[in-house]
């Protein structure tokens, strides 16, 4: 017979091992690598995976390029660069609208004037624009366009510029690029400012939104260089045969662009933005966060473009790359990228009309490369030999408004946000079908992953097409069990798994869960419980370059430091200078984007799934913004249903576009997108 005091004893511990049994698992029991990665910048698997995937395609380039056996060979290459250029910017404004140019000032220098000047590059869009004549009548002048970086004030920036061309002889127009100077898109007239910054930021914005549309921010940037050149060339002092441009940074990308598609344009100088893309992907995180979606068009280097493409464009005219040793745009890819275009140049006996200048010293346009730049724009316009730079009287950016306010968009009642005519473009280019998710996902760059082979992790990296798995343990709550495995595949990527399921409850239906954070945690257990009690089996994974697959870093933006401040979880994932908006960009370059690949991994899960676990995933669903993937997984994954919930909630990116919204999450950015629902 058993003792009281003994059967007391058993009765509490029974009871101790019934509270244990529904106490939450530990977060550990979440977690799937065994040693979390340190903090810092790395070259992770994924910025590794986007990184090969781009020189993979620039090898693709070269290997046609190698076609290029004449000069008629040549010009064909370079007639389809161009319908491929137009094709990802969105194409240009077929009608060349009244310009509407006004000067709004003039100040009298020592031997030139400088013209404040106003006009129009569509109807209520106005830009502002400084235009330095010499003083010299007497004959016609060429004339330069000297388009403006990143700098918050524009084309004041570019002031000691302008004034050596025009002391040179040159009509000079140099312009606020849209969000820049007195062109703020998002100016908040109480605080004096703009609600993002002034350089890159306001770019961000009106990218993103842009590339919904099925365009980009370069569309507009183009046009606006387009029409300077009609401007200068309704003007009597301007030599129309000797217009040339010249830009740094984002001035650079301006004068490469604006000059590959206005052949008016006789001379090139664009100034640290030629490089290489790939090299690009590589270091852009870390050195140069700040998003620019007008850098990085969509398809640019799986299209074979890239920077030899647009350098390939201005052929046979003539061109100076002008580069810094230390810029954040990799100065071996510049050279890689001339030697390309350079070597073309030379075979049809035009290697004198291409050049590189570099300085030792970072991201600026030195005043060596300036010379430099200068001397080749006097070579070949025909111009008397100068030597040095002079000093130069740079005035007060208040001095040099256009507008009384200081902001365009205050001094003009019709003035139109950019924001407003990318949805005008939308409206006009919606008409017709537009093809569904499923016919992008299963496109020329869809990996065919319903075939691949399953199999278990030797140690080595797989090949491509095979997905290799490995177990990384198990913990239990009861009785469920919480499997771990990390699963390697397209050569060099990672996906932890977790597969939580009810041991020997018989056949069970797959529910494929995740969150906009990525795969299960500690956090979401209440939930994962409720669905396992129910019925279900649970598979939870993260995204490449979510979860656990994340870099441990946060980028630091030059342009807005405050953005580096930002909690990591924030700033990781801030569309301005964020580390997965950098992601999402390098995946835009390489031709498949981020949101395609997100589905990619689904697909892989459930592969994995059906071939290790012997189970088929059948519905899908995911909280708050994770919701919409979970809509799209349904929509294109064979057999996978969605499991609606109360706190539904699918983003439309037409919604976006119609509603002019200027922040949503960077995951979800898909070109052409608002076509698609």
């Amino acid at each position: 017979m058993m003792r009281p005091c003994i059967m007391a004893l058993l009765a509490g511990t029974i009871t101790l091992c019934a509270v244990a049994a529904d106490d939450p698992p530990q977060p550990q029991a979440f977690v799937v690598r065994k040693q979390p990665v340190p903090s810092g910048p790395r070259i992770t698997p994924f910025l590794q995976y986007q990184a090969e995937q781009a020189w993979k395609e620039d090898s693709d380039r070269l290997k046609a390029w190698e076609a290029i056996h004449n000069e008629r060979d040549l010009l064909k290459t370079r007639g389809e660069l161009r319908q491929k250029l137009l094709q990802m910017i969105g194409g240009l404004p077929e009608v060349k609208t009244d310009l509407h140019p006004r000067v709004t000032g003039r100040i009298q220098m020592d031997g030139f004037a400088i013209e404040k000047l106003i006009f129009q590059s569509l109807p209520g869009v106005y830009v502002t624009a400084l235009v330095y004549v010499p003083d010299d009548h007497s004959k016609k002048h060429p004339a330069v366009l000297l388009a403006a970086g990143h700098a918050s004030d524009g084309k004041f920036h570019y002031q000691a510029l302008s004034q050596r061309l025009v002391g040179r002889g040159y009509v000079v127009i140099s312009w606020d690029p849209v969000g820049q100077g007195e062109r703020s898109q998002f100016w908040d007239a109480t605080t004096g400012k703009s609600k993002y910054n002034l350089i890159c930021g306001e770019h961000a914005v009106m990218g993103n939104l842009a590339y919904l549309a099925g365009a980009n921010l370069a569309r507009w940037e183009i046009w606006e260089g387009i029409r300077a050149v009609d401007y200068l060339l309704a003007r009597p002092e301007v030599d129309g045969q000797r217009i040339s441009i010249m830009g740094t940074s984002g001035g650079g990308t301006q004068a490469a662009l604006i000059a590959a598609l206005d052949q008016r344009i006789k001379v090139a100088v664009p100034s640290c933005y030629i490089s290489a893309l790939p090299m690009r992907v590589s270091n852009r995180i870390f050195a140069d966060p700040d998003s620019d979606p007008e850098q990085d068009l969509f398809g640019m280097i799986s299209n074979g473009v890239d920077h030899p493409g647009l350098l390939l464009l201005l052929y046979p005219r003539p061109a100076l790359v002008a580069a810094a040793v230390l810029d954040f745009f990799p100065i071996e890819g510049t050279r890689k990228t001339v030697r390309e275009v350079r070597r073309l140049y030379e075979r049809f006996g035009h290697g004198d009309r291409i050049a590189m200048v570099e300085g030792y010293h970072t991201h600026q346009f030195s005043p060596e490369n300036q010379e430099a730049a200068l001397n080749f724009l006097d070579h070949f316009n025909q111009m008397p030999v100068w030597h040095g730079l002079p000093t130069v009287k740079e005035l007060a950016g208040k001095a040099l408004q256009c507008t009384e306010t200081g902001q365009v968009r205050l001094d003009y009642s019709d003035a139109k946000s950019l924001m407003s005519v990318i949805k005008e473009y939308y409206d006009e280019h919606r008409i017709g079908p537009a093809p569904g998710l499923a016919k992008q996902y299963y496109g020329d760059k869809y990996g065919g992953v319903k075939d691949w082979q399953v199999s278990e992790y030797t140690g080595v990296s797989p090949r491509q097409k095979q997905i290799t798995w490995e177990t990384m343990g198990s913990s239990r709550s009861g009785d469920v069990s919480i499997d771990r495995y990390m699963l390697h595949h397209s050569e060099l990527l990672e996906m932890p798994l977790l597969h939580i399921h009810k041991s020997g409850a018989g056949k069970r239906t797959v529910l494929l869960w995740f969150s906009e954070r990525g795969k299960v945690t500690a956090a979401d257990w209440p939930e994962i419980k409720k669905y396992v009690d129910e019925g279900y089996d649970i598979v939870s994974f993260d995204f490449r370059g979510l979860g656990e697959t994340r870099m441990p870093y946060t980028a630091v933006s030059p342009d807005d430091p405050e953005l580096g401040t930002l909690d990591f979880d924030r700033a990781y994932v801030n569309s301005i200078s964020g580390v997965l908006a950098n992601h999402v960009y390098n995946s835009l370059l390489i031709g498949r984007p981020y949101f395609l690949q997100m589905i990619e991994d689904a697909e892989i899960a459930g592969r994995f799934a059906r071939e290790k676990l012997g189970t088929k995933v059948e519905v899908v669903t995911a909280p708050s913004d994770g919701y919409t993937l979970a809509s799209a997984i349904a929509e294109i994954l064979p057999g996978v249903e969605l499991l609606s919930r109360p706190d539904a909630r699918v983003l439309k990116w037409s919604e976006i576009v119609e509603q002019e919204r200027e922040t949503w999450p960077i995951q979800y950015l898909l070109p052409s997108g608002a076509y698609t629902h």
